[in-house]
Order: C-alpha cells, then structure tokens, then sequence
C-alpha cells in the first residue's frame, strides 16, 4: 500500500489516588470560591458559598479525585496540517484560506510533513511507542466555523501511544522541595482545528474567521492519573517546555496554542468512580489549576448535600472564579466516525524497514528524528544536579534563565534590553503605535465609537502584540479613549 504523499512545511484502568478532604491535595481548607447547588434537570450560574455538609457516616469524610487531560498543542509550521495556507497569528480575518480550507467541492488534502515529524519527534520525547501505520479518520459534528461538517483526525489508530511525562511537584513546609511524578501519555494524535466564531452582541450576529481551520494541531491525551488541579498544572507546564524545547510547538496558551480539556470525578475510595464532568478549554495554566480545584469541591459540596453529579461539559468562568454548565452529556453525541476516504494510511520508516529505493522526500525515518532530538528540560535539570551539586528545586528555578546560558559574558540587564523584553516607558512611542494601530484597523475603531464593548480590548490586544507585549495594558487603554476621545 502506497504511503500518503507529503508536503513539506516549515487503557489501562490504574487510578491515580489522592485524600481531598475539604481542599485540594496539597493545601488544606476550602478554596475561596463557590459552588452550583444543582440537581437533575436544574442549574444555576449564580455563585453560592459552599454548604456545611450533614455529619457524614463513619469512613465517608475522604474523598479521592481523578483527573485527566487532552491537551491539544498547534505545531510549528508555515502551513496548515492539508493545505499549502500559510499560519499567522492575528492576520487580517479570512486573509490566509484556501479552497480546501473552506471545504470546497473537488479540493483534497495533501498531508504536511513538517506536521508528520512534528508528531513523531514530540512521541519520542514523551517516550511513546511510534506507529509506523497510522490512520486518518472524519469526525462529524457541526459548527458554523467548521465548513465541512466533519473535523480530519485520528481515531482508530493514532500516531503515537503508550507514553508517560515525568513533572515535578512542589513539597515540603516551605515547598522548596521537588518530587517527581509521573502522568501516563494514551496516546498523540494529528488533527486540524477549526475556524474561530466572533459573536458581535451590538449587531447580535456571530462572524466566522477561518484563518485558523485547517491548522495543524497535536492532541496528547494523558490517562487520568492525576488528582488535583495543582499536579495538572505542573504536568501541562512541563509538556509546554517539552514542546518549546523540541520546536514542535510555540505553546503559547495567551495565543491559543496551547488548550487544555480536563475532565474531573470524585468518589470515595473503595467505591466506584464518580460520574465525571468536563472543563472545556482553559487557555491559562493558572485557571486550569483554579477549575479543577473547584469543580472538585463543587463535586464534594453537591454529593454531600444530597445531590448529584450530571455527566456534562462546563466552562471557566474567569471573573466568577467558578465552573459554569454549557451542554449535558447525558446522551452521548454520535460523530459518526468513518475512515477518511482522501487519504491513505501513515506510514513510517526506521532504518531497518527503509525501502532501498525510497524518496527521502516521500518518507519519513523514526531512527533519523530520534537522532535529531535535543535535550529536553529534565535531562537539563538532571545535568545542573549531577555536574554543580545543585538541589533539584534551584534546577527548576535556573532553568526559566536559559538566556543567560545561550549569550555568555552579559548580563540579564544586557539580554533584557538586546532582546527588548522591559516594559515600555516612552509614552510618546506608545501613543504613536496607538494611533497607528487605529489607522490600519478603521472597522474596530468605528466599533468603538458605536458602542460595542468588545471593540476597544481588539484594539488593545493589537497595540500589545505590536509592542511585543511591552506596554501596560492600562496605559494603552487610557491612550486609546483619549485618542478617540471616549
């Protein structure tokens, strides 16, 4: 069977246990939040304090939490995952699709192979077993930002499987010291993502940008071994320095490279598992250690009132501090799963399947990338440990300094202002970047004057990204109203 052409372009049932008993597993006392007193076929958004539970029965004050993760990470490429689109990050609306991107009929994907490496080479890191055959498959289900009705994925047989990622966690009476744990890896798959909808509340009409639909994404599914929203957190800030340390991904979660879905249960030891509900994506690693804090404590609060947990998808309300309802889950979605009829199976080299006569350019060898992978931050921090007799918890630390490392002989003060990384002062620069922000962007600056909330953060966040996020939101937001004088 003939391998896909290629373009190029730059469960195992072990749980993991942890005692919640009012807090998370690592703090003790409830988190300042609240919780949603629900019950079937009722919800409320409105934030209440968390209910002192009836004396509960002898043995039932513990509480275990399980947690997994799919982490869905945007490779580092110039073009998207089947189409020649270039990826830019904040262009203009619609500027970078194609005809296959928009789904048009005759159009057929070519698969990247800069997507294909990138997937083989975050395998290895996370110590996966790579399959030389894999399979492309139509996952069904509609939104307005995905023009075809189906999204192309992976889901009888994925790339990579069987892997783990080792983090560490902060212990101890001042928390000074590290230890390590581990998180098993299911498995990574190659999908591509979808458009982006823009609800406009002034005009109450939705707008579709497909700059992003087709972008080439890696979903790592990690088994439900972790216990509380602290060792998710750590767990995802590790893999985001895997995959910046191997290239594979910017894992930039401020840009949406880098989302995270986890689903939460709790349930007493000894007994079965809780039905689970899932946080749908939280682009912050600080909000996805907030949510899985408090939906478990949501969860603890409404079984010992007497309630019960529905089976459904929520979200992170942000200001609120809280998860909120989005869609019961109660009858699982039909996607109607089928082989993807446009491409043929994956397949992979090593050096002793490699055909004689391949096209270098045509396959890819497991063995070469292998060869090619860098050092990756625990091997890092395990060399700063064995070579200076530094404590694991400094080589965490040292480790966010690489900088210093790549440009001996300067200072941090010399890289800061080499690479512009200080905040800016010069207010006369910034208003000057204001005003030309406003010029090329005459849509949003009419949003503004007519009202619409949303128009002046557009603003903002374009101002931030041509100043390399320099400048004080504040002070751009005070130069912008002035300027448009608001």
């Amino acid at each position: 069977m003939a391998a896909p052409m290629l373009r190029w372009g730059c469960r195992g049932r072990r749980w993991a246990l942890a005692w919640v008993d009012g807090g998370s597993c690592h703090r003790r006392g409830a988190p300042t939040g609240s919780t949603s007193n629900r019950i079937r076929g009722q919800s409320s958004l409105a934030q209440q304090p968390l209910r002192t539970a009836q004396k509960p029965r002898k043995g039932e004050h513990k509480w275990a939490a399980v947690v997994g993760l799919e982490i869905h990470a945007q490779i580092s490429s110039n073009s998207k995952l089947f189409s020649g689109s270039q990826v830019r990050f904040s262009a203009p609306p619609n500027s970078l699709v194609s005809f296959f991107d928009a789904s048009l009929p005759g159009t057929l994907p070519v698969l990247n192979r800069r997507c294909v490496e990138a997937a083989v080479m975050t395998g290895l890191a996370l110590n996966c077993h790579i399959n030389k055959k894999s399979l492309f498959d139509r996952k069904h289900y509609f939104y307005a930002d995905l023009p075809a009705g189906y999204q192309i994925t992976q889901q009888r047989l994925p790339i990579a499987v069987n892997g783990s990622l080792t983090y560490g966690i902060s212990a101890g009476k001042e928390r000074g010291q590290v230890i390590p744990k581990t998180v098993r890896v299911k498995q990574i798959q190659l999908e591509q993502d979808s458009g982006k909808s823009l609800h406009d509340d002034l005009r109450s009409q939705t707008l579709v940008d497909l700059n992003r639909a087709g972008v080439g994404l890696l979903e790592v599914v990690l088994e439900p071994d972790l216990s509380c929203g602290e060792e998710a957190a750590t767990a995802v800030r590790e893999l985001q320095l895997i995959l910046q340390a191997l290239g594979t991904s910017q894992a930039n979660m401020a840009e949406g490279q880098l989302r995270v879905d986890a689903n939460v249960s709790v349930h007493h030891p000894g007994e079965p598992l809780g039905v689970r509900t899932e946080v749908k994506n939280l682009n912050s690693i600080r909000f996805l250690a907030k949510a899985i804090d408090y939906e478990i404590q949501r969860q603890i609060s409404e079984l010992e009132n007497g309630g019960e947990i529905l089976n459904e998808t929520r979200s992170f309300h942000e200001k609120l501090g809280c998860t909120v309802s989005m869609r019961d889950k109660e009858a699982k979605q039909d996607y109607r799963f089928m082989p993807e009829p446009n491409l043929p199976p994956l397949l992979l080299y090593d050096a002793t399947s490699l055909p004689t006569d391949a096209d270098p350019q045509q396959v890819i060898n497991i063995d070469q990338i292998r060869e090619m992978l860098p050092e990756l931050p625990s091997v890092t921090r395990e060399r700063l440990v064995q070579q200076y007799g530094m404590l694991p918890e400094h080589s965490f630390t040292l480790l966010v300094f690489e900088e210093l490392w790549k440009r001996e002989g300067k200072t941090p003060g010399q890289i800061v202002s080499e690479k512009q990384l200080e905040l800016m002062q010069d207010r006369g620069a910034l208003e000057q970047f204001c005003y030309s922000v406003m010029k090329d962007h005459p849509q949003v600056v009419m949003d503004v004057k007519k009202g619409n909330p949303r128009a002046i953060n557009k603003l903002i966040g374009l101002v931030r990204k041509a100043t390399l996020n320099r400048a004080d939101p504040a002070m751009i937001k005070e130069i912008l109203e002035k300027q448009l004088s608001l």
